[in-house]
């Protein structure tokens, strides 16, 4: 990093991004099962199916820090694992294994071939792999093409060969894929354009002339070499290319995919041609032709099919009649279903399709049948010549309900997400964060809030309000729990757990006292451990009593299988052991405590051993004491450690911790919940007892209890405050505490029956709840509302808890359009839902609308549609001093836009009363001459960027009034900011303004601007001299403005000397500095001050277009700062970038990275293997933990 930089960042992500850019399906455990691994961003994930419950489950995600292009599958001949192939910006070709048992992506190869990033001429764009395995080609968009041969060696391990070039300059490549040829030698085909002639003809006439090839590369394997062996001229708007299946399966060759049709093509074969079907109704446009964009080919016993999807998102099953003589004698296509338009189609051999969405959430469908048998009508290749150039008559379908696929899960994605508030309007500990998402009919308002999901199993009322509830087994062996004790304040009640839940009273407890522990004893014993004594229950329901000493009562207890522990009200811990017949034996001596015990806590006992060796004892003198229980040294203490209340819960247990020295992974931890409501996790060394790494999480102002519970097979621990916490490890080995979305519970323990293996037992008032929690990879819990179209700004209501929301989608026709269409031909229309068929579309057309949303009652309370072709781009609240403060909502609005070129007849200003209940009503609108992109209050006026003028806008009678306006902007204001007179200035390509309002003269005088021409996507003022922004390359930035020139503008009242200072370089007078610089491959849509968690510090909260939602935590020693820069040179050589793109240079990517540390890279340090973690923390001069602790640090003190 550069030294100049005195500001520092530390980058995190709390939601990876959730767009799909591509899927593909293969075994790569090596088992029979079929997985899905997904390219999101930077990070390849492995979802795994689950064909029985219908879900997907994410197994793993890995960050490769690099931009992945493509993926591909393939599986050598014989074997039964499937291999990941990687095409990135790195300039090699990666090969991938993914790791069952470590649940890891090793790469086995890494070929460099050329310069990094995504250019034109570098290969990565394109990849397909030879059906059997024994080849892939690796393309480039233009000239250059790449086939690696795989093979395996002696030692069966997979082996890359050289390079063999297929290169041919002037050469444009519109789709790539592998032909199936069976084992002849492997033939690739591609959809090709030669623009060698184009370029040299001035005229325009060879452009005109210029032909789309499909073009068939072999590979011989004998003379090791690829040959260009066929090219055929094709439609000229083809866009896509599908695998026949060949060999034993089919007739091979290809479907070429273009505009309006498609064709079968083969070396040697007769072509064929069916055109793609378009929807029928009174709103469609009967003349607009329909493209492919994705599909899947899908291979059964005997037979095959094509699913392929038009850009409405409507599905064909195209099939093929052939025989071996002629090959493909017809095409047949018909319609199948509409699901959301895909990025990646897959068809599991269970019977799923997986529709990986471009926009909005991701589908994973079952097929009810495969649409042989229905009364849909299929269209044939033999009524429609197969040259290109010959007219055909359209085909037309009617879309209808689904019904060859049922949708059994939708996986959450907020891509895109165009715009996020951080805000509490719950009044909780900490704010949600609410965002605009989705495009067109499937667009959503989301609200996310921190917490894991769970699912409740059973929730009824009782008799009474319970203090404590336990379940408990019968046996050692048994498997699930049998009975559920809950105690009252005067008896205690056991149900038993079956088919039911009922009451039983046979079962030797005693039922007129409150009970303190309850513990399956021994091999098949229970203890009941009441005030007034302890009951030891045997399994032939003979009953011994220890009773408490007279006048004293037990006020606390702690027990595992083989020892019970408990405190009198006299101070004193009476220990018991069970020996060798299954009788209890209480130690002679007692231990006379220095206060009141509060609470005790014994561990399990840990395999193989007699007994636990520590027992915790709290105390209402703010301690918590570790007591040994060996047998030479029994209670005897062994350490002590002082906390800043007194202790109300404490639980010894040990659980997997990735930072242990010693080989086994799990280390021996004790937590404490405290009457504060503070939660400490600290570790007990097993040998000596002490306590050392104390981590304390403050969790609402009740006092803490702890419980130790197991969720997905591992250890975690329930910790009940003013709401529901548990604390578990994530798939990185760290140690996560999160709230659940649950009411709060007074009590909690673990619940394990057949029909719930893994729940939890909970009071909540007289309520006993069950509940499991399923998924531990989601903290971030969404709500959605839908909205009508794509939303442009949202913005919240200064007192009020509701949000308003502009929403506009272009080429679409708006309501009043289609209700007109509707009126003239109402016999042939089928009213659908458009969030699963989207809308009827019609170039020049906008559909647009204003919502107000309530976001605690889940609704939308006003929907405001825009006419005569009007969309709104910008939503400002203004408090206007002419009217007395009174609040208005202004809408920018502009008519007949088109994006590209930009054009419009005219932009207008809405202006919108508020009503009490935050509904909005019309009051007038003013025509400005561009629509108005950017509007803010200012100073009691509205000031509005329209085109590249900033005008000063206040409140008329019939419309706003001009009060003063300037040029500030090159091309185009696209966003505001301001802080007192000062007023920030985004251009869509020309980075920030800094300009000042000059009151006395009424003028606003640009005074700063930045060097770089950045392409603003969205800005914040940090500071009164700082901004920090994003643009549409991907980078986060920090600007600020010198001091001097601060100052400056300023001091003089009527500007005067700023009107007449020299413009430098045909800019402002001055330059804004770079503080800090980071590439985050993903557009970021919103930036704001925020503080995420409760008494956490404020950080930079940003949103990413593809669904991410990331921070930027500004360091506060320089010694942290020293510490993170080091720790991250050492994982960049430690832990390089799986595809193989350096760190580094991925982060700077446009302009070198400055003044931030990738904190995502830094976390993957507790996956490293022991080894190198103690190396780095040894040229950090820490132990591991102490790592482990910092990095853990930085996220709990500000985020999830």
């Amino acid at each position: 990093m550069s030294g100049g930089s005195n500001m520092f960042l530390y980058s995190l992500s709390i939601q990876q991004p959730s767009s799909i850019t591509q899927a593909i399906l293969g075994a790569f455990s090596g088992k029979k099962q079929q997985e899905i691994v997904v390219a999101q961003g930077s990070r390849l994930s492995l979802l795994r199916p689950d064909a029985t419950q219908g879900k997907v489950h994410e197994v793993l995600t890995h960050d490769v820090f690099g931009i992945i292009r493509t993926l591909a599958a393939f599986r050598l001949a014989g074997s039964s694992k499937d291999y990941i192939i990687v095409g990135s910006d790195s300039g090699r070709i990666t090969i991938l294994e993914y790791q069952p048992q470590a649940n890891k992506f090793n790469r086995l190869h890494l070929e460099t071939f050329g310069k990094s990033g995504v250019r034109r001429v570098i290969p990565g764009q394109y990849l397909a792999c030879d059906p059997k395995g024994r080849a892939c080609l690796i393309a480039s968009v233009e000239k250059n093409k790449l086939v690696y041969v795989l093979n395996r060696n002696a030692q069966a391990e997979l082996t890359i060969s050289s390079a063999l070039e297929a290169h041919k300059p002037h050469c444009l490549v519109f789709a790539l894929t592998a032909l199936d040829v069976g084992y002849e030698n492997p033939v690739f085909a591609a959809l090709e354009v030669d623009y060698n002639e184009s370029d040299q003809d001035p005229t325009g006439q060879a452009y005109q002339e210029i032909e789309k090839m499909l073009v068939y590369y072999e590979l011989d394997l004998g003379l090791n070499h690829v040959v260009r062996k066929w090219a055929d001229p094709v439609d000229r708007s083809a866009n896509m290319l599908f695998q026949v299946p060949g060999g034993a399966d089919g007739p091979s060759g290809v479907l070429v995919c273009a505009e309006d049709c498609i064709y079968y093509r083969h070396v040697g074969r007769l072509a064929s041609r069916v055109p793609i079907p378009r929807r029928r109704g009174p709103t469609e446009d009967p003349n607009r032709k329909r493209t492919i964009v994705s599909g899947v080919m899908h291979k059964m016993r005997g037979a095959f099919f094509f699913l392929l999807q038009s850009e409405d998102g409507d599905l064909f099953k195209v099939t093929l009649d052939y025989n071996d003589d002629v090959g493909v004698s017809r095409i047949r296509i018909k319609y199948f279903d509409t699901v959301p338009v895909a990025s990646s189609l897959l068809i599991l051999k269970s019977g799923f399709l997986f529709v990986a969405s471009e926009t909005g959430n991701h589908n994973f469908y079952q097929f009810e049948k495969l649409g042989d048998d229905d009364d849909e009508t299929e269209f044939n290749s033999e009524d429609f010549s197969a040259d290109p150039s010959d007219s055909y008559q359209p085909i037309y379908f009617q879309p209808r309900a689904p019904e060859n696929l049922s949708l059994v899960e939708s996986m959450p994605s907020m891509n895109p997400l165009i715009d996020c508030k951080v805000a509490n309007l719950t009044d909780e500990d900490a704010p949600q964060i609410y965002t605009i998402c989705g495009s067109g009919a499937r667009s959503t308002f989301r609200i996310l809030k921190h917490g894991l999901e769970t699912t409740e199993i059973v929730s009824s009322e009782l008799p009474g309000v319970p203090s404590a509830v336990w379940t408990t087994k019968l046996t050692n062996g048994d498997e699930y729990d049998a009975y559920i004790v809950l105690s009252f304040t005067n008896g205690t009640l056991v149900l038993s757990i079956g088919e039911t839940v009922e009451e039983v009273t046979d079962t030797g407890f005693l039922s007129s006292a409150t009970t303190l522990a309850v513990q399956q004893l021994g091999e098949d014993a229970l203890l009941q451990v009441h005030p007034k004594g302890i009951r030891h229950i045997r399994s032939d329901r003979r009953v011994n009593e220890w009773p408490a000493p007279q006048h004293r009562s037990i006020v606390a207890a702690t027990t595992n299988s083989r020892q019970v522990v408990v405190a009198l009200s006299s101070g004193e811990i009476v220990y018991f052991e069970m020996d060798s017949d299954g009788q209890l034996a209480e130690y002679e001596e007692k231990k006379e405590m220095t206060g009141t015990v509060t609470c005790l806590s014994l561990g399990e006992v840990p395999e193989g051993r007699l007994r636990s060796s520590f027992l915790a004892v709290g105390c209402d003198d703010s301690t918590v004491r570790i007591l040994s229980l060996d047998p030479d040294s029994t209670l005897e203490s062994k350490s002590v450690q002082a906390l800043t209340s007194a202790p109300s819960a404490l639980c010894i247990m040990s659980m997997p911790d990735s930072a242990s020295e010693s080989s086994n992974s799990s280390t021996l931890y004790l937590h404490i919940g405290l009457y504060s409501g503070v939660y400490l996790r600290t570790v007990l060394d097993t040998v000596t007892g002490e306590l050392t790494d104390t981590r304390t999480r403050f969790l609402g102002p009740k006092p803490v209890k702890i419980s130790p519970v197991i969720v997905q097979g591992q250890p975690a621990v329930l910790a009940l405050s003013s709401r529901p916490w548990l604390g578990y490890n994530d798939n990185r080995g760290q140690y996560m505490l999160t709230p659940l979305t649950y009411p709060a519970l007074e009590w909690g323990w673990t619940f394990s029956s057949e029909q719930c293996p893994e729940g939890m037992v909970g009071i909540q008032g007289q309520n006993l709840r069950i509940f499991a929690v399923e998924k531990l990879t989601d903290n971030l819990q969404q709500e959605t509302i839908p909205l009508s179209y794509t939303p442009r700004k949202m913005i919240k209501h200064p007192e009020q808890p509701l949000f308003y929301v502009i929403e506009g989608d272009c080429n679409t026709l708006s309501m009043a359009t289609k209700e007109g269409l509707i009126e003239k031909d109402p016999a042939n229309h089928r009213d659908l839902p458009a969030e699963d068929f989207g809308y009827s579309r019609a170039d020049g057309h906008w559909a647009s609308c204003i919502s107000v949303i309530d976001p605690l009652g889940k609704e939308v309370l006003q929907k405001i549609e825009l006419t005569e072709n009007e969309a709104a781009f910008s939503i400002a609240i203004v408090s206007f001093s002419s009217q007395d403060d009174q609040l208005f909502l202004c809408v920018g609005t502009g008519k007949n836009v088109t994006i590209v070129p930009r054009s419009s007849t005219c932009g207008y200003i809405h202006i919108y009363r508020f009503l009490p209940n935050g509904t909005i009503e019309f009051v007038h609108k003013t025509k400005v001459d561009s629509p108005p992109m950017a509007l803010l209050a200012f100073q009691g006026r509205l000031l509005a960027g329209t085109g590249t003028t900033l005008r000063i806008f206040d409140l008329g009678l019939r419309q706003l009034l001009r009060k003063s306006q300037a040029e500030v902007a090159a091309n185009l204001i696209v966003g505001l900011q301001t802080q007192g007179s000062r007023i920030i200035i985004s251009d869509i390509q020309e980075s920030i303004t800094y300009a000042v309002f000059k009151h006395a003269d009424n003028k606003i005088i640009p005074f700063g601007d930045d060097m770089v021409p950045r392409w603003t996507t969205a800005t914040t003022m940090l500071d009164y001299e700082t901004t920090a922004g994003g643009d549409k390359f991907g980078n986060f930035w920090i600007l600020r403005c010198p001091k001097k020139a601060s100052e400056e503008s300023d001091e003089d009242p009527a500007g005067g000397h700023l009107l007449h200072e020299r413009s430098y370089l045909q800019g402002t007078p001055n330059r804004l500095e770079l503080m800090a610089h980071f590439f985050t491959q993903d557009i970021p849509t919103s930036v704001q001050r925020a503080q995420l968690v409760a008494g956490g510090r404020e950080a930079i909260v940003w949103s990413g277009f593809q669904g991410t939602i990331g921070l930027m935590v500004p360091f506060v020693s320089r010694e942290d700062v020293d510490f993170f820069q080091t720790l991250e040179q050492q994982m960049r050589t430690e832990d390089a970038p799986l595809a193989g793109r350096d760190h580094l240079i991925y982060r700077g990517y446009y302009v070198p990275v400055k003044g931030v540390v990738d904190g995502d890279l830094c976390e993957r340090f507790s996956l490293l293997p022991r080894d190198r973690k103690q190396m780095i923390a040894g040229e950090l001069d820490r132990s591991v933990r102490d790592v482990e602790r910092k990095i853990a640090d930085m996220r709990s003190r500000v985020a999830y």
